[in-house]
Protein backbone atom coordinates (compact mmCIF):
# COMPACT_ATOMS: atom_id res chain seq x y z
CA UNK A 1 0.00 0.00 0.00
CA UNK A 2 1.42 3.29 -0.62
CA UNK A 3 2.24 6.03 1.44
CA UNK A 4 -0.68 8.79 1.30
CA UNK A 5 1.71 10.94 2.51
CA UNK A 6 4.18 10.83 0.14
CA UNK A 7 1.61 10.40 -2.67
CA UNK A 8 0.23 13.91 -1.40
CA UNK A 9 3.76 15.72 -1.46
CA UNK A 10 4.51 14.08 -5.03
CA UNK A 11 0.81 15.23 -6.44
CA UNK A 12 1.64 18.53 -4.78
CA UNK A 13 5.34 18.61 -6.31
CA UNK A 14 4.09 18.14 -9.77
CA UNK A 15 1.48 20.43 -9.72
CA UNK A 16 4.28 23.21 -8.59
CA UNK A 17 6.88 22.20 -11.23
CA UNK A 18 4.31 21.94 -13.87
CA UNK A 19 4.55 26.02 -13.78
CA UNK A 20 0.55 26.65 -14.23
CA UNK A 21 -0.37 27.14 -10.24
CA UNK A 22 1.07 28.81 -7.84
CA UNK A 23 2.15 26.41 -5.06
CA UNK A 24 0.80 27.80 -2.50
CA UNK A 25 -2.62 27.96 -4.45
CA UNK A 26 -2.58 23.72 -4.55
CA UNK A 27 -4.54 22.07 -2.23
CA UNK A 28 -4.04 18.32 -2.32
CA UNK A 29 -6.64 15.93 -0.51
CA UNK A 30 -6.47 11.83 -0.13
CA UNK A 31 -9.28 9.20 0.33
CA UNK A 32 -8.11 5.99 0.84
CA UNK A 33 -10.67 3.08 -0.68
CA UNK A 34 -10.95 -0.32 0.88
CA UNK A 35 -13.36 -1.79 -1.27
CA UNK A 36 -13.30 -1.32 -4.88
CA UNK A 37 -13.57 -3.06 -8.19
CA UNK A 38 -11.50 -3.23 -11.46
CA UNK A 39 -11.17 -4.68 -15.19
CA UNK A 40 -8.03 -7.18 -15.31
CA UNK A 41 -7.55 -7.90 -11.61
CA UNK A 42 -6.35 -4.56 -10.63
CA UNK A 43 -5.46 -4.48 -7.16
CA UNK A 44 -4.57 -1.04 -6.12
CA UNK A 45 -4.75 2.59 -7.94
CA UNK A 46 -4.59 6.17 -8.10
CA UNK A 47 -6.74 8.31 -9.25
CA UNK A 48 -6.41 12.08 -9.52
CA UNK A 49 -8.63 14.79 -10.15
CA UNK A 50 -7.31 18.76 -11.19
CA UNK A 51 -9.89 21.12 -10.84
CA UNK A 52 -8.57 24.35 -12.25
CA UNK A 53 -9.99 27.60 -12.58
CA UNK A 54 -10.63 28.13 -16.90
CA UNK A 55 -7.87 29.91 -18.54
CA UNK A 56 -4.91 27.37 -19.07
CA UNK A 57 -4.40 25.86 -22.60
CA UNK A 58 -4.88 22.07 -23.84
CA UNK A 59 -1.08 21.66 -23.84
CA UNK A 60 -0.85 23.08 -20.00
CA UNK A 61 -3.98 20.67 -18.60
CA UNK A 62 -1.91 17.71 -20.47
CA UNK A 63 1.82 18.83 -19.39
CA UNK A 64 0.62 18.79 -16.00
CA UNK A 65 -1.59 15.28 -16.53
CA UNK A 66 1.80 13.87 -17.89
CA UNK A 67 3.67 15.17 -15.03
CA UNK A 68 1.09 13.92 -12.39
CA UNK A 69 1.33 10.56 -14.08
CA UNK A 70 4.76 10.31 -14.13
CA UNK A 71 5.77 11.53 -11.05
CA UNK A 72 3.37 9.24 -9.08
CA UNK A 73 4.21 5.96 -11.29
CA UNK A 74 8.42 7.12 -9.47
CA UNK A 75 7.03 7.39 -5.93
CA UNK A 76 4.51 4.45 -6.21
CA UNK A 77 5.69 1.79 -8.55
CA UNK A 78 3.77 -1.03 -7.04
CA UNK A 79 0.43 1.00 -7.89
CA UNK A 80 -1.67 -1.31 -10.53
CA UNK A 81 -3.45 2.07 -12.47
CA UNK A 82 -2.39 5.53 -12.27
CA UNK A 83 -5.38 7.75 -13.91
CA UNK A 84 -5.50 11.58 -13.60
CA UNK A 85 -8.56 14.13 -14.93
CA UNK A 86 -7.98 17.43 -15.34
CA UNK A 87 -11.35 19.69 -15.17
CA UNK A 88 -11.98 23.06 -15.33
CA UNK A 89 -13.80 24.74 -13.08
CA UNK A 90 -16.46 27.52 -13.54
CA UNK A 91 -15.54 30.65 -12.40
CA UNK A 92 -18.79 32.23 -12.35
CA UNK A 93 -20.26 29.01 -10.29
CA UNK A 94 -17.22 28.22 -7.90
CA UNK A 95 -17.43 30.10 -4.48
CA UNK A 96 -15.06 29.88 -1.62
CA UNK A 97 -15.41 31.06 1.96
CA UNK A 98 -12.38 31.08 3.91
CA UNK A 99 -11.96 31.67 7.94
CA UNK A 100 -8.95 34.15 8.45
CA UNK A 101 -7.11 33.71 11.83
CA UNK A 102 -7.65 36.63 13.82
Amino acid sequence: MADLNAVMNSAHDAGAESGIMNPDDIKVRATAYDSFRFAGNIESFIHVTVSLLEGRTDQQKEHLSVLLREQLARCCPEIGSISIDVRDMNPIAYKKRLLRPR
